[in-house]
């Protein structure tokens, strides 16, 4: 069992990394004053490999497996994660902990600083948007097929610093990040879900521990947020049953509104040409069930089509 008096948190080394470790430890150290907790920087594949797209680099724990493997090794007692980095399928041997309150979900349009667009619609036909992300591409595409989309790598503020000194008009992030790192001025629009589903988990910090570790388990709960918990378990068995990861468009969005759960979701082709969307609501305690109806409904209605074809080509 971990000692109560010392705890080492896994983290990635990016600035909204660090800011997500810090405040695990700081709502850990507040409800248990008593314990003294160490941070330690563990680099992932993810950011070792810069100049590929995560579509061609596999996406497995491309942000998880290092840090993962201390866990295992018994050099950190939990690790911090971005929610939507964490794959569906856990390595044997580790738990999530804690899911934490969802920041905002949406995704924003940060317009380039000397073209200073108020808005995505403002960007002008064959305009062209970064992102790294294919979830963001499919959907874009599928709004505004005249897009150029220029694939982007690295943490938010290499992003920022590549959009600056490029001729872009504008990129897209997720707004959760660009807040917590307190940039809310570079934000041209919120996006509303309608216009972009969100990634599965997208806003939520998960704090992974390893099963046997019975006192952190306890230490962890009051960090847990069960709405969350509950709207994040059915986004991640939908994407589980879909088989779906970074090389994947997928984007969902679930959220318990008057006491229901309710989610939406879309898988679309890399081109955005081809989209299936639905959604599906019931008891909030059933979100993992409903998460795996909804995807058999997309399969049913053309994903299985969609996602065939992008493995394919991706093979």
């Amino acid at each position: 069992m971990t000692s109560s008096k010392n705890i080492i948190i896994g983290t990635r080394g990016s600035d909204l990394a660090l800011w997500q470790s810090t405040w695990v430890a700081k709502e850990l150290r507040r409800i248990h004053p008593s314990i003294t907790i160490e941070t330690t920087v563990i680099k992932t594949t993810g950011d070792k490999i810069l100049d590929s797209p995560l579509s061609k680099i596999g996406d497995k724990g491309l942000f998880t497996k290092e840090i993962e493997s201390a866990l295992l090794e018994r050099s950190i007692d939990l690790a911090v994660h971005s929610l939507k980095d964490v794959p569906t399928n856990l390595a044997e041997g580790l738990a999530i902990g804690a899911i934490s309150e969802r920041e905002d979900v949406r995704d924003v349009f940060i317009s380039h600083p000397r073209k200073k667009y108020p808005s995505f619609d403002a960007v002008p036909k064959n305009g062209s948007i970064a992102t790294g992300s294919l979830r963001r591409r499919s959907q874009l595409l599928a709004m505004r097929p005249d897009l150029r989309i220029i694939d982007i790598r690295g943490n938010l503020k290499t992003r920022r610093t590549k959009l600056e000194e490029s001729q872009w008009d504008g990129m897209l992030l997720a707004k959760a990040g660009v807040t917590r790192l307190g940039w809310g001025e570079i934000i041209s629009e919120v996006l509303p879900p309608t216009t972009i589903l969100p990634a599965v988990g997208q806003g939520a910090l998960a704090v992974e521990i390893r099963k046997d570790d019975a006192f952190l388990a306890s230490a962890l709960a009051p960090l847990n947020d069960l709405p969350t918990a509950q709207s994040t378990a059915g986004e991640r068995a939908l994407l589980r049953h879909l088989e779906g990861g970074c090389q994947i468009p997928i984007g969902t969005y679930g959220r318990i509104e008057s006491g229901r759960f309710v989610l939406d979701a879309v898988v679309g082709s890399i081109d955005g040409k081809k989209v299936v969307r639905g959604t599906i609501s019931g008891d909030p305690g059933d979100s993992e069930r409903l998460g795996i109806s909804l995807a058999k409904d997309l399969l049913h209605r053309g994903a299985d089509e969609i996602l065939k074809e992008i493995r394919t080509a991706g093979s």
